[in-house]
């Protein structure tokens, strides 16, 4: 693609097939072209790329639709419009045209010319028709719809949510930051006012995941699987591993980063000079500093991130104004947003869009250095052709965010005045990204078990989260008097509710991260060269060979575990010093 493309890249592309002012409202609208489609002779391969691109434009059209659906619901949840019409496209339009997709998968695997597509435009396209059509019943159709509108309750449960600290009404997100307060008894007060907030949800929660977790698994079994983890995997087109490779990385997070967590934890109480290290005392500086706020706005941040990408290319730079320009942000925190944050690409305009719930913090900075790595992986693959060129494996898209992360760390002065704040700041992420792998493989593992014992009761459930935590959580944290709220902490992860099983992306993307910052180190330009050629393929290739073009491996080996941690536990004693 032509990198420095300027204010052009603003325009939506152009449509071929579809009339330009058509909107996704109603199915009678739409089924003509879905009809048309499906009649459509294929006498030759040229007949055959043709249809394909008109159906990426119709595919890519339905797909942006449904992101606004998505972006304007989770923005708000007070306002039932906007879950209105998230349900609508949800319960209605995904529903009746879901049986013509098929249709279209099945007919591209019986035309005789789809052997002579181009393979690097088409291979890795076709192979996932093939799973589709493996997995795909007609039955499954309403359960799906149920459980993708089911599963927005999370987000509308817990946006709802607030706390009053000491006369203030605060988001939890808001509430949260306040850990870092150098005021142990605020510390405490917070932690015991979010722990009674999400108490209120906890049974609201239950009942939620059993209700989904019922729906999964028929699912599963209608499709003619032994449990819906072996069902998603398919689903996610998960080729280039197996949940036994799940099993052996849980067991090398265990076994090379828990005896790190609890050495770190042990330290952390000795420079408090604490008796006992409590949940409330994991986030506060050791030194006895105040908590960082490295912008004061979300204007600032945008603005800082800006400067921060342009050292590392000067198209990321551009790209992030081009988002700022259409208003392609959303970063406040507010009551009624749903939590999280996300980066959601809008397929048709071309344009990725941020989302996430900033109060000022260095986590928040992180936030959108992450989501920002997402959307320049948007912006590198954007020209190619079809929209399943663009729509990437979380172990690749992750790895573009999680790289964005410890690249932009050398980067970060615009949002420190005073070096030792970013000292701090690149240690305290350094720790983080090392601890999150524990958490990651807790999350993975325990949804493994999940799926595997669907019958499962409430209590099971607990018992089992408790269990899995004992092999990744800090033996130092003293739980006396407040260890009701650890058995349903698991409901803090959204994923679990809303995308089962995407999570050990993140834990195969931190490692792969964690080695191109090691290469970025010592080569910044060739870095970058690398990780852009591997983004601009989207997902034409192979996980492996992808991981490979941006310069490093893709393995979940202890050894390549332990040679990464290693690194990292270098940089932070360095930090330290």
């Amino acid at each position: 693609m032509s990198l420095h493309t300027g204010p052009a890249i603003l325009v939506k592309k152009k449509r071929h097939f579809l009339p330009d002012n058509l909107a996704v409202t109603s199915w009678a609208a739409w089924e003509p072209y879905f009809i048309k489609l499906r009649d459509q002779p294929l006498t030759s391969l040229q007949d055959l790329e043709k249809w394909l691109l008109d159906i990426s434009e119709l595919e890519s059209v339905f797909s942006e639709t449904q992101a606004w659906n998505y972006i304007h619901m989770t923005g708000d949840t007070s306002k039932p419009e906007y879950e209105e019409a998230f349900n609508h496209f949800a319960m209605e339009l995904e529903p009746m045209s879901a049986p013509f997709f098929h249709l279209f998968h099945q007919r591209i695997t019986d035309c005789p010319f789809s052997t002579q597509l181009n393979p690097d435009v088409y291979s890795i396209y076709l192979r996932s028709i093939k799973s589709e059509l493996r997995i795909y019943r007609k039955e499954n159709i309403p359960l799906l719809t149920e459980i993708d509108v089911l599963s927005q309750d999370y987000a509308k449960i817990l946006g709802q949510k607030s706390v009053t600290i000491r006369g203030e009404e605060l988001t939890l997100q808001k509430a949260s930051s306040l850990f870092k307060s150098t005021d142990r008894a605020l510390r405490e007060e917070v932690f015991h006012k979010l722990q009674e907030s999400r108490k209120e949800s906890v049974d609201v929660l239950d009942d939620l995941f059993d209700r989904l977790l019922k729906l999964r698994h028929q699912v599963a079994v209608q499709a003619g699987f032994d449990n819906y983890r072996d069902y998603t995997f398919a689903a996610y087109g998960r080729f280039d591993y197996t949940p036994a490779d799940c099993f052996k990385w849980h067991d090398a997070i265990a076994k090379e980063i828990t005896p790190w967590v609890n050495k770190s934890d042990e330290q952390r109480k000795q420079q408090l000079k604490l008796e006992v290290l409590r949940p409330w005392d994991t986030e506060v500086d050791t030194g006895g500093k105040s908590a960082m706020f490295p912008f004061r706005n979300s204007r600032e941040l945008i603005d800082k991130t800006i400067i921060c990408f342009s050292h590392l290319h000067p198209n990321f730079a551009e790209w992030l104004q081009i988002m700022d320009k259409m208003g392609f942000f959303d970063l406040d925190s507010r009551k009624g947003k749903a939590p999280g944050g996300y980066n959601y690409y809008l397929q048709e305009s071309g344009v990725p869009y941020i989302f996430m719930n900033s109060v000022g913090t260095v986590r928040d900075l992180v936030t959108m250095v992450h989501e920002g790595g997402h959307a320049m992986h948007s912006f590198l693959s954007r020209d190619l052709p079809l929209k399943e060129n663009k729509d990437v494996p979380s172990e690749v898209a992750e790895l573009a965010s999680m790289s964005m992360e410890l690249m932009s760390m050398e980067h970060w002065d615009p949002f420190f005045d005073n070096p030792d704040d970013l000292r701090r700041a690149k240690k305290e992420h350094l720790e983080k990204a090392l601890r999150s792998l524990s958490w990651i493989a807790l999350v993975d593992q325990f949804q493994h078990w999940i799926y595997e014992n669907p019958q499962h009761t409430r209590d099971e459930r607990k018992a089992a989260w408790l269990r899995f935590s004992s092999n990744y959580e800090s033996k130092v944290i003293d739980w006396s008097g407040v260890e009701e709220g650890k058995g349903t902490s698991w409901q803090r992860q959204l994923h679990i509710f809303e995308v089962p099983f995407y999570y050990i992306e993140y834990g195969f993307a931190q490692l792969g991260a964690i080695a191109i910052w090691r290469n970025y180190r010592s080569d910044p330009k060739g870095t970058v060269d690398q990780y852009m050629e591997a983004l601009k393929l989207g997902y034409t290739r192979p996980i492996g060979e992808l991981y490979k073009r941006a310069g490093i491996k893709f393995e979940f080996s202890g050894a390549y575990v332990k040679e990464l941690a290693e690194f990292i536990k270098v940089e932070i004693d360095r930090l330290s010093e």
